[in-house]
């Protein structure tokens, strides 16, 4: 009986931290996603394609200084005025 207890609590904090992280969500279509794209002969991508989520709609990226410049059925295209980086873990 305690070795039950025992295992669905570690299924449960495990489950917990998955969904925490947020992949597993991303990868459901949950949440919304953005990927980079990179620009004819540019080093540095400027814009940002975006799909729908499920739960969350939309992103909105005006506060990462971006702007929507097209909205198809299945994504959004933001053009930002810094180049995107693909993570957003201090470096310093």
């Amino acid at each position: 009986m305690l070795l039950k207890i025992i295992v669905v609590g570690a299924l449960v904090i495990g489950l917990m931290v998955a969904i925490k992280d947020g992949r597993i969500l991303r990868d459901a279509g949950l949440l919304s996603t953005c990927t980079p794209v990179v620009e004819n002969n540019q080093s540095e991508p400027t814009l940002l394609s975006c799909t729908k989520g499920r739960l969350d709609g939309w992103p909105n990226e005006t506060n990462n200084s971006c702007n929507l410049i097209a909205v198809h059925p299945t994504r959004e295209y933001w053009r930002c005025a810094a180049p995107v980086v693909s993570s957003r873990t201090p470096t310093g």
